[in-house]
């Protein structure tokens, strides 16, 4: 029976290893957001940084791992063999819920997860054992810690009021002290402004970073700790003379200089306090390996009151080998990147497409926010307004530069961001609250770019819906953690070896599939960014540009609208569904092209100015061929859903010789503009009145039809509606050729 222990020990091994590298990928947004959208240092010397406080950090960080040995459940209660199913239970659940996260791109917070599941598992083992004994359930207390629970909600639910309130505050007067050209004024205050935030950023690392750490003892540590108001003023002296003189003589950037030690202090801070999140649980599984050995029990007699011993320790090469995969991670998790782009992406300075859509409750805050601020405005001087309106000036952007090049925000509010989080979580370490990192950093992030004016009429519903999506995941994260592993350490407990084999291929094949999803969406999102440039500036590349969208439209056009029409014949629901899914991406991505229409007309050069009505232009008739399509493919689902009867025969080989007319138009439209021969659309486009006779001649068909055989109204609405859209789509694609053909030659003769 050992032998199925030890595989389950390599089995968790493993799990650590795939548990380490979705952790980093959700977790790393916390101390990389700042450095990377503020650009305050190129990227490779922010990974660099990150990646030795990481290391650092994971070194240090034994201290921490009594959490997942003890810190949830009662381990006297349990026998070996229960708390291997617990942490099994807990490693898959985990890995699969922080992919699900990382995945679509959102922070969750680690250490809930981890939280939650140690909870939901330990209580259904609790529960099982009770039931089996027969025991009464009033006795579950004795087998859970319920104190550490409690403490993790509501430490949720003050860290997320307290660090976006906090974060708002001190950026709006950082703001008001150094303007958006914070450049001069730096000079003046910069000193005092720097010793301030790296006597915060220090005093972090000493509290929070260094609690628990292996090279320092418990004295020496409270001995920091009820020195700490002594220590943080001599610091605050100490750094502020030493800004003053990197900036005096060295003429360093001193708000570079916060920056660079923030991304390490909290790299350090969640390597070495974060860590256990990760691999707590398979090394508290080693650790109960080594006392089950020794005992000479049976794995089910075997209770483990020994978990509860303080004098363990983590093996050193655990935590450096876990600190390796960690900083690989970082340097190669396309996920990762996708987490970091959301938390940037909704504390941007600038305008851009939205990832979020409103909701009801995003529209009510917005809304009442406006009135709030009007309600200010009356009894506030105009004066006084004037003043604080022109500290949030905004420097004139330079024209040209590329979007993508800006920073999402200054250096000002990155060192707010990371000097505020570092304050807070310091300050709840003290009080002995377990903070979450990823709370904390994520609404200090939201508040000081609301503080900022970053979220303005135009982004502020938006924003909002953002960030009410993001923690609702967290509170969801709690909810499926529990429940998940919950029900896994139940099918472990019943299913015993077949349950474990079933679970594991089943845990490799969802991340196999989560992989090859994610890396499907990269592709396409990287395809869809080719079609929104924001550099041009010139007609032939507006001509080379438009040609681009033009071929991606029609050749998505025409696969929809002959799929809609085969599946229509076939009485295929779901692929009508599927149809629905495409046209929808389609429209979401013509829309996106038309909220760039801003950019891209801001960006071009004077000679080519004229070509904007053009752009718009054609983006109106791909928008029409889009709505024509749209309604031809609602119709013929809600035809399907509503179990309507099927269309006649010749109705559906009408239907097909129109889209066999369609399918060569379409095809020749797309080799046209994917080759720019645009001299041979004169072609194309003299077929135009041969195919609107075509459907003329089927309109008038279905009218003898009804005159004669037709005994379905349902039949005829639908069949009408698809013939009068698709000579609607014929009319919209005829008059985008045109116009760009026009165009086209009116662009060789300014040549």
């Amino acid at each position: 029976m050992e032998q199925i222990y030890i595989v389950m020990l390599v089995v968790l091994g493993i799990l650590a290893i795939t548990d380490l590298v979705v952790g980093v990928s959700n977790d790393a947004v916390n101390f990389l957001n700042s450095a990377i959208g503020s650009k305050a240092v190129s990227f490779k010397t922010i990974m660099i940084v990150a990646s030795l406080g990481v290391l650092v950090g994971a070194l240090f960080s034994s201290g921490m791992m009594e959490i997942a040995r003890s810190g949830i459940f009662v381990p006297s209660m349990f026998s070996f063999n229960d708390v291997m199913i617990i942490f099994l239970a807990v490693m898959i659940s985990d890995i699969l819920l922080l992919d699900v996260f990382n995945s679509m791109g959102l922070p969750t917070s680690t250490t809930v997860s981890i939280i939650f599941e140690l909870l939901g598992a330990a209580v259904c083992l609790a529960i099982y054992k009770i039931y089996t004994s027969d025991d009464s359930f009033d006795n579950l207390s004795a087998y859970i810690n319920t104190k550490k629970a409690t403490e993790i909600v509501t430490s949720i639910l003050l860290s997320v009021v307290l660090s976006f309130t906090l974060g708002s505050l001190v950026q709006y007067v950082s703001r008001l002290i150094f303007t958006f050209q914070y450049e001069k004024r730096v000079k003046y205050i910069g000193s005092v402004f720097g010793g301030l935030a790296i006597t915060a950023i220090t005093f972090f690392i000493l509290i929070k970073g260094l609690k628990g750490v292996s090279f320092i003892s418990k004295e020496n540590y409270q001995v920091i700790v009820d020195n700490q108001w002594m220590i943080i003023g001599i610091n605050f002296l100490v750094f502020t003379l030493l800004s003053q003189l990197l900036m005096s003589v060295f003429k360093v950037n001193i708000l570079k200089v916060i920056i660079v030690i923030g991304t390490f202090a909290l790299a350090l801070a969640f390597a070495g306090n974060d860590l256990v999140n990760f691999i707590g649980v398979p090394i508290a599984a080693f650790n109960s390996y080594e006392l089950f050995i020794v005992s000479g029990v049976s794995g089910d007699s075997f209770m483990m009151g020994g978990l509860a011993d303080e004098t363990i320790v983590a093996p050193f090469y655990f935590l450096l080998f876990a600190g390796f995969v960690m900083v690989i991670t970082l340097w190669t998790s396309k996920k990762a990147r996708s987490v970091i782009d959301t938390g940037v992406n909704l504390s941007r300075q600038g305008d851009g497409v939205e990832r979020f859509s409103p909701n009801i409750l995003s529209r009510f805050i917005v809304r009442s926010g406006i009135y709030l601020g009007q309600g200010i405005n009356y009894f506030l001087p105009q004066s006084i307004q004037l003043k604080i309106d022109k500290q949030f000036e905004k420097p004139v952007v330079v024209k040209g530069k590329k979007k993508k090049d800006e920073p999402a925000f200054d250096m000002v509010r990155a060192s707010v961001n990371l000097m505020v989080a570092s304050i807070l979580i310091s300050l709840g370490t003290s009080l002995k609250l377990p903070l979450s990192t990823t709370y904390v950093t994520f609404m200090v992030a939201m508040g000081s770019s609301f503080a900022d004016r970053a979220w303005d009429r135009e982004s502020a519903v938006y924003r909002v819906a953002g960030v009410f999506n993001v923690i609702g995941g967290w509170f969801v994260t709690a909810l499926v953690a529990f429940a998940s592993a919950f029900i896994v350490a139940y099918f472990l407990k019943i299913g015993e070896v077949f349950a474990f084999i079933a679970l594991l291929i089943t845990l490799a094949l969802l991340l196999y599939r989560s992989s090859r999803r994610h890396t499907k969406k990269k592709k396409e999102e990287e395809d869809l960014l080719k079609l929104k440039r924001e550099d041009i500036v010139t007609i032939n590349e507006i001509i080379s540009e438009c040609s681009d969208q033009i071929s991606r439209v029609i050749g998505t056009t025409n696969k929809i609208y002959s799929d809609v029409i085969d599946n229509l014949g076939l009485q295929d629901l779901g692929k009508l569904k599927e149809n629905k899914k495409a046209l929808k991406k389609l429209e979401k991505e013509v829309d996106e092209l038309k909220s760039n229409v801003y950019y891209f007309i801001k960006n071009l050069d004077e000679t080519s100015v004229e070509a904007s009505k053009f752009y718009i232009m054609i983006l109106g008739y791909l928008q029409d061929m889009i709505q024509s399509l749209g309604f031809i493919t609602q119709n013929s689902h809600s035809h399907v859903n509503n179990n309507h009867k099927q269309l006649k025969f010749n109705q559906i080989r009408d239907l097909k010789s129109v889209d066999i007319e369609l399918q060569k138009l379409f095809d020749d439209i797309q080799i046209i503009f994917d080759q720019n021969s645009f001299d041979k659309l004169e072609g194309v486009i003299k077929q135009k009145a041969e195919i609107h006779l075509h459907v003329s001649n089927l309109i008038q068909k279905q009218i003898e039809r009804i005159r004669t055989v037709e005994t379905s109204p349902k039949n005829s609405k639908l069949y009408f509606a698809l013939l009068l859209e698709s000579n609607d789509l014929i009319k919209a694609t005829m008059n985008l050729l045109e116009l760009f053909q026009e165009f086209n030659l009116h662009a060789k003769s300014k040549v």
